[in-house]
């Protein structure tokens, strides 16, 4: 089967890196194939909801190789081209777990040309990602990686929002993005997340109609978050049978997942 890339979406501080991580454990639990996780976000820490260590990103690659004729000591082997090294790198980078890969895109590139580099990246993920049925996306609130072209085309985006009117603006945003960039997305769906008795305020709901946003479904408050948080367990280990899982597990059936 071709692959589907399904992209999470929203601002900072809303549970979508979570939201992701379970999107990521329920697909695994299917059973229905190979599963790479992708974690684009600026601020990194997909890898913590998983419950996996990471050495290398692709930002600490893209910058060796973007560096590499300027600086005193370049890591690149005289004998060896930018195409090769990335190449022999891009596997140290691969995460294996289990029951799926993980690779961290890291930081945003600095100052100077990127463009080859990026080039090279979008090359080598896109051969990569058809060796997977599911590639899931963690994206900051930019969607950089995505619409600088480096990721695969998109097929689900996940717009993910807490209760507040803040909240879905910012990815009603997002939304208008998808539309500037003509990404050619399948499916474009809201979810609002942490809600208080799993209800909406009307004034969120009239916000929601406003930014012209197609909302999926709302998400309960999970009190357990914050303790595995804070306990330094993986999220994902959290209960199956917890309100927010079984919620969510049932917008992604929803969704034909």
């Amino acid at each position: 089967m071709a692959t589907q890339t399904i992209a999470v979406a929203g601002k900072g501080g809303v549970g979508k890196t979570t939201l992701c991580g379970f999107i990521i454990d329920y697909l695994c639990r299917k059973h229905n194939g190979p599963v790479l996780a992708v974690d684009a976000d600026a601020n990194s820490n997909l890898n913590e909801v998983l419950g996996v260590d990471v050495e290398l990103t692709l930002g600490d690659l893209r910058e060796e190789i973007a560096k590499a004729d300027i600086v005193k000591d370049s890591p690149i082997p005289a004998s060896m081209s930018k195409k090769d090294y990335l190449d022999y790198k891009f596997n140290s980078a691969m995460v294996e777990a289990d029951d799926f890969d993980m690779l961290v895109m890291g930081r945003t590139q600095g100052s100077g040309c990127y463009c080859f580099v990026n080039g090279l990246l979008q090359a080598q993920i896109a051969k990569v990602s058809d060796n997977y049925r599911y590639v899931v996306v963690d994206n900051e609130a930019g969607m950089e990686h995505i619409s600088r072209g480096i990721l695969p085309k998109v097929d689900i985006i996940l717009l993910v929002s807490d209760c507040s009117r803040r909240g879905i603006q910012a990815v009603g945003r997002i939304a208008e993005l998808v539309k500037e960039v003509q990404m050619d997305v399948k499916t474009v769906k809201l979810i609002v997340n942490r809600a208080p008795e799993e209800e909406l305020d009307a004034g969120i709901r009239e916000e929601i109609e406003k930014q012209n946003l197609d909302l999926l479904g709302v998400i309960p408050h999970e009190p357990l978050v914050y303790e595995y948080d804070c306990a330094g367990k993986p999220t994902v280990q959290i209960p199956l049978d917890s309100p927010a899982r079984k919620k969510l597990e049932s917008l992604l059936v929803e969704l034909g997942l």
